[in-house]
């Protein structure tokens, strides 16, 4: 079967298998769309997927956009997500500061700020940073680094690298400020979104799939492919869209499963696999 330039090995393909897929989790930016377009075939390939029966959850790392601008842009694009499809590092700070009664110092992005409306006060405190872009300056970050040298609890909404941005190059994502706050104050964030375990499998948890019968498509070797695999995916499938260079999968273990040209690829691959 060919798909664009790439040949795709059906056989390869059932060689990796896992004795059965019960369920597929799908990056967003990179995946499914790129700025504000779609990736080809994305729509389609989606409903293929859903029409094969399997249980599909959406999963990404943004921390740019609040979770109903993330759901309108898939509906622009023509994919209809659910909201409880949609798994957002945003929720899962949500979900912890009230699970540990904290309040949060929040550095993050202005578009973001939605989601954490209405959260009850809480007797602790926990700061929050994600990719806050223009809102990274000294000011911000020395603030976070005082609170976090008094003891409040360190919060990380996703520590990727780089993101692909608007102009199609790459740019600084959140997590070299992470890196820079845990180096000042000699502590550990806790990472809530990709690539951290439990975010995969809270995802995974909530379509009753266990991780060995999981597969997740991605376009980021360290924090899609290799995350998943470290939480016990059967199978991630890397994409040649959004932020990947050539050369990625080898850059990070453990290495993809396969690496595809696109959303149309992965899901051929998928399909092959059932």
């Amino acid at each position: 079967m060919i798909c664009g330039r790439v040949r795709f090995d059906e056989a390869a393909a059932l060689r990796h298998a896992s004795p059965m897929i019960s369920g597929v989790l799908l990056d967003l930016s990179g995946v499914l769309y790129d700025g504000d377009s779609p990736i080809k075939q994305a729509a389609v390939s989606v409903r293929r997927l859903r029409e094969a029966g399997l249980p599909l959850r959406f999963v990404s790392n943004t921390t740019r956009s609040a979770r109903k601008d993330v759901l309108a842009r898939l509906a622009k694009l023509g994919i209809e997500v659910g909201d409880d499809e949609l798994f957002t590092p945003a929720q899962a700070a949500r979900d912890w500061l009230k699970a540990h009664d904290c309040s949060a110092h929040l550095l993050i992005h202005p578009a973001l700020e939605p989601d954490f409306r209405d959260l009850p006060t809480g007797r602790g405190l926990a700061v929050v940073i994600g990719d806050a872009a223009d809102a990274f300056d000294y000011s911000s970050l020395n603030a976070a680094f005082r609170l976090l040298s008094d003891g409040a609890a360190f919060l990380a909404l996703a520590d990727n690298r780089v993101f692909k941005d608007a102009d199609g190059k790459l740019s600084l994502d959140a997590g070299p400020f992470v890196r820079a706050l845990e180096f000042a104050s000699g502590r550990k964030a806790t990472v809530l979104g990709k690539p951290a375990p439990e975010f995969f499998l809270s995802a995974l948890a909530s379509m009753d799939c266990p991780p060995g019968e999981a597969v997740m498509v991605g376009d980021d070797a360290e924090g899609d492919t290799a995350g998943a695999l470290r939480a016990g995916f059967s199978a991630a499938l890397l994409v040649r869209t959004g932020k990947y260079r050539a050369g990625d999968e080898m850059r990070f273990e453990p290495r993809p499963t396969e690496v595809v040209e696109d959303i149309a690829a992965a899901t051929d691959w998928i399909l092959a696999c059932r």
